[in-house]
């Protein structure tokens, strides 16, 4: 039941819980350990959304948004864009379901996901080199072969899908004060935000992206959303891309309303999340997964109570997990591919 802006509500989370139940599966929240909680001096919860059946938390927007289509539309096919675990979700879901996917990807995405996205039988298109870029390809093909467009983000179907890992996260840790929140385009941001504050509204929510072209916490600074033309290479590689410039619909207006602080980490930061999470519990995560560790370890955000911490990827290229198993106190270098 969308509001009267059009944009998704706690009422379309619920909703969305039944149709993702099957294919996403409810993700444990794990307690940090007592290092982290002695740090800090408050509990810290890890909701593992990396044990997802894509290796993230985007399989749930996706089943979401391609089980609600028609038959027409199914058999026609869907077409995104994607950073890489959008892609790899949607390619899973509708390679379950018998609907045909077309992927489109940037230069920037990894090459294992570029190789996970082929593995899975998808129409894959890899070009340009930006996720904009690839948008409007997506754009194009869904105009010139008919397919219905997921995007990765600004899609109410998405968001609610997202949202439902917030259902689950405040029914496993109802005392959380504050959740540490991935922040990108804005999808599981507005989703996880609308399900917490039906239920918990005095419940903190931050916002953790990366320093290299962070491009929703440079649109809520700007108070407008902005565009940029290049992307960084970066650790948190499924964080990239822009919002949409004035084209965003959904995820802004909602990232406004919801979020209460911002954190970005430079890239030993991030390394220190993917490390701790490795080193303490040989959970592997990709940089985007472990923003909300790296901020809590580097002190970039102070917590007074129990705090949850998304992690929402397992996707970590090989070099990655490479040198997290070596011990390296510095990331690998981040190239292009």
């Amino acid at each position: 039941m969308a509001d009267a802006a059009g944009h998704p509500t706690a009422a379309d989370v619920a909703s969305a819980r039944d149709r993702v139940a099957g294919v996403a599966v409810p993700t444990p929240v794990v307690p940090a350990g007592p290092g982290l909680t002695r740090h800090l001096d408050v509990e810290v919860g890890c909701k593992l959304e990396s044990v997802q059946p894509t290796g993230s938390f985007k399989v749930r927007g996706a089943t979401n948004a391609v089980r609600a289509l028609d038959p027409a539309a199914a058999a026609r096919g869907v077409v995104t864009a994607s950073t890489g675990n959008h892609g790899r979700a949607v390619a899973h879901v509708a390679a379950a379901t018998g609907v045909p996917a077309t992927i489109c990807v940037s230069e920037l995405v990894p090459a294992g996901k570029v190789a996970a996205l082929e593995a899975l039988g998808c129409d894959l298109h890899v070009g340009g080199r930006t996720q904009a870029d690839a948008l409007v390809e997506a754009d194009r093909l869904a105009r010139e072969q008919g397919l219905t467009v997921i995007h990765p983000f600004d899609d109410p179907l998405v968001i609610a899908g997202q949202g439902t890992c917030g259902a689950e996260l405040i029914e496993q840790h109802p005392d959380t004060t504050a959740v540490l929140i991935p922040l990108s385009g804005g999808g599981l941001f507005a989703g996880v935000g609308l399900a917490i504050r039906a239920v918990r509204p005095d419940v903190r929510l931050i916002g953790v992206a990366m320093e290299r072209a962070p491009v929703m916490a440079q649109s809520l600074a700007a108070g407008r959303p902005v565009t940029r033309d290049r992307e960084e290479p970066t650790l948190a590689d499924s964080l990239q891309g822009g919002i949409g410039g004035d084209g965003n619909r959904h995820t802004y207006p909602l990232v406004r309303e919801l979020i209460d602080d911002v954190v970005l980490l430079d890239e030993n930061a991030i390394w220190a999340g993917m490390r701790f999470a490795f080193d303490e519990h040989r959970w592997v995560l990709e940089g985007g997964g472990a923003v909300g560790l790296g901020a809590l370890l580097t002190g970039r955000i102070a917590v007074a109570g129990p705090v949850t911490v998304l992690c929402t990827g397992a996707n970590a290229e090989a070099a990655q997990v490479a040198a997290m198993a070596a011990g390296a106190d510095r990331p690998p270098e981040t190239t292009v591919t």
